[in-house]
């Protein structure tokens, strides 16, 4: 959880004038006590009115609300396309959190702000994503964010079928085809597999670090050379 989704959450959990104990929020969050000794302190130098010490619990006085969502018609146009593209285009889970996150940027916006989300007729068509490629998009992005290595059963675009086992890296979208950019190590060498032609794919058991030579960011630098290699 990234520390600004953690503050946001102590603000949730202390609402209601309840005293909430540092361990509690701990448990909640899954971080340590003196992770919440410090996120509390921060959220009380910016004045946020929260009562209470260390060992004894905290409160946070009523009346006190987060301010509301302000965003532009252009903002709000963007928020929905987006959702709406990754609700026919993204994985399964991402698509849910598209709605999700739409609705609860709704319920906090003003009435009027609020029915331009309604109102904006940008649309994608469904029906173009597989549940099977939805549920591999939403697994390997698991699969870059832990750093698994994969093993997979791959089919070419002769139809040629290989296993490799790869570090997963990024995952890019070319408009309906999505691409798994990877270290591959049979190869040696960065690799871009199509998801819809991965017959087959599991954790290969261990981890990756990056390496030198072999991240993401080595991956952008080499299309950047080949590209200004490229006779005009």
């Amino acid at each position: 959880m990234r520390r600004a989704d953690r503050l946001f959450q102590i603000v949730q959990h202390l609402r209601g004038g309840r005293l909430v104990t540092a361990r509690m929020l701990g448990e909640r969050l899954e971080v340590s006590e003196r992770t919440i000794y410090r996120d509390i302190a921060d959220l009380q130098s910016t004045g946020v009115p929260i009562d209470g010490e260390a060992g004894v619990g905290y409160l946070m006085r009523e009346g006190y609300d987060l301010p509301p969502l302000m965003f532009t018609r252009d903002e709000i146009v963007a928020l929905v396309a987006g959702a709406r593209m990754v609700r026919a285009f993204g994985g399964a889970t991402m698509a849910r959190a598209a709605e999700e996150a739409l609705i609860k940027i709704g319920t906090v916006l003003p009435e009027a702000e609020r029915a331009r989300i309604a109102r904006t007729e940008i649309h994608t068509p469904d029906g173009f994503m597989s549940e099977a490629v939805r549920n591999a998009i939403d697994a390997i992005e698991r699969a870059i964010e832990k750093r698994d290595v994969l093993g997979l059963d791959y089919s070419d675009e002769a139809g040629h079928a290989t296993q490799r086992e790869v570090r997963p890296l990024g995952l890019w979208f070319w408009g309906r085809v999505w691409t798994l950019v990877a270290w591959c190590e049979l190869r040696d060498d960065f690799r871009a597999f199509r998801i819809d032609r991965i017959a087959e794919f599991r954790p290969a058991g261990r981890n990756f670090r990056p390496e030198r030579g072999k991240t993401l960011a080595d991956f952008y630098r080499q299309m950047e050379l080949r590209e200004r290699s490229r006779p005009a």
